[in-house]
């Protein structure tokens, strides 16, 4: 197979240089975006290749940004966006929140704060979200069982990390599948199938460490059903395996009837909502059309096919791939500090190399989702932990020896992979 210019991978690294390199020398890993980043970065790939014109360069560039693809996960994003606006506003994560918080038994505090964190990540599709919502709640848990205040704040961030890859509406779980060209029901079924351990296994851990502790819920814990049947038509919708457009147009539709209903919103409100919604979705769908004109150039230039042949030099066969692709996922978040960034960043890469080993889109969909998600929810300079962090009054570092379950799911996955059952293919054969 042919070599591929490693010089083509230039604009990748570039963007890698001014973005770690700020984030380094600021100790703010997030105040240079992501997007000025990859601008940067185009012009690089733009300046390449001196055999080309530049008006074939350009044309490269917006077929990539163009893609059937990248646009049609630019309008999911978009309605992700308009839902989870719409959804909040009519009460949908309160009502979550304090419902899933009402049914925690006392002697289980810390163990049902994580359970609770899984079902409003999954339901929300935020893992930061979740964070916000959950943390003050973890430090009162604290302070009333004498429990280490990093280990209920930790409790929170695994259980945000279980939904931020699980999510229907996630952001992360989006990216991976419109990459990938797979179906949301196939890449959950995948994904579920590796993380569920994982889960089970902090379970047993946050029991054993926390059993004889009690903690009873005060304040407000109203909820109304009705607030978060939404949630639930998105997720019962999209694991049935209706169109994601379907899935997400019912619930927006059905978060406006709840909102209208219960007075949360007039028809003004209701438009507010929906836009600030999408509004919040703005910087994702640009850095995902940026982002795929880079990849279109790095391709074009040999970069592509220069990885696919360093991994085939590597590993062996497709579980090396495999391992190669998680390798890449789990690099490429450490240096963004998004998983939605390097999902988007790494999508084009790892879907080659997927092609090449003849690996289905949904495991290699999965893996992309998992192993960013790992780095994420351990990574201490990430949004996640800077959050939590933020509102235990705590450092990252302190809250790191209790993230059990981004940990064991990085393990469940890796075994997965080295050990899990061939797949058969549609005509028989296995792959």
């Amino acid at each position: 197979m042919e070599k591929g210019h490693v010089l083509g991978l230039l604009p990748i690294g570039i963007f890698l240089i001014i973005f770690v390199g700020t984030g380094i020398i600021t100790g703010d890993f997030y105040i240079m975006p992501a997007v000025v980043g990859f601008l940067v970065a185009l012009v690089v790939a733009l300046f390449q290749n001196r055999s080309l014109p530049l008006a074939k360069k350009i044309e490269t560039a917006c077929k990539g940004a163009g893609d059937e693809t990248i646009i049609t996960m630019v309008f999911i994003f978009i309605l992700a966006g308009a839902f989870s606006g719409i959804v909040k506003a009519a009460g949908g994560a309160d009502s979550t929140v304090n419902f899933s918080l009402s049914i925690i038994p006392p002697n289980l505090a810390v163990v049902g704060i994580f359970i609770v964190g899984c079902f409003i990540s999954l339901s929300m599709g935020t893992s930061v979200g979740t964070i916000t919502a959950l943390t003050p709640i973890a430090v009162g848990i604290s302070e009333k069982t004498n429990l280490p205040l990093a280990l209920t704040v930790g409790a929170v961030v695994c259980g945000a990390m279980f939904g931020d890859n699980l999510s229907m509406i996630s952001d992360t779980t989006i990216a991976a599948v419109r990459t990938q060209g797979c179906e949301m029901k196939d890449k959950f079924k995948q994904n579920f199938l590796i993380v569920l351990p994982a889960a089970i296994v902090t379970i047993i851990i946050l029991v054993s460490r926390t059993f004889h502790s009690t903690y009873v819920v005060t304040g407000d814990m109203s909820y109304n059903i009705f607030q978060i049947l939404p949630y639930l038509v998105v997720l019962i919708g999209a694991l049935i395996g209706f169109n994601v457009f379907i899935v997400l147009f019912s619930g927006i539709g059905v978060s406006i009837i709840v909102g209208l209903a219960t007075g949360k919103f007039d028809f003004l409100g209701m438009f507010e909502a929906l836009g600030s919604g999408i509004e919040s979705m703005y910087e994702i769908s640009i850095l995902s059309m940026v982002v795929a004109a880079v990849v279109a150039l790095v391709r074009q230039n040999g970069g592509i096919q220069f990885l696919i042949y360093a991994i085939r030099k590597c590993f062996r066969g497709r579980k090396g791939a495999e391992l190669g692709i998680a390798g890449i996922s789990a690099a490429v978040d450490v240096c963004t500090a998004n998983n939605t960034v390097a999902i988007v960043m790494a999508g084009g890469i790892v879907k080659e190399i997927g092609e090449e080993y003849e690996i289905p889109p949904k495991r290699v969909a999965s893996i992309l989702d998992i192993f960013t998600s790992v780095i994420q929810g351990i990574l201490p300079y990430g949004a996640q932990l800077l959050t939590a962090a933020s509102l235990a009054s705590l450092h990252p570092t302190d809250i790191l020896p209790n993230l059990y379950y981004p940990v064991l799911m990085g393990v469940s996955a890796i075994l997965f992979i080295c050990f899990g059952k061939k797949v058969i293919k549609n005509n028989g054969k296995k792959e």
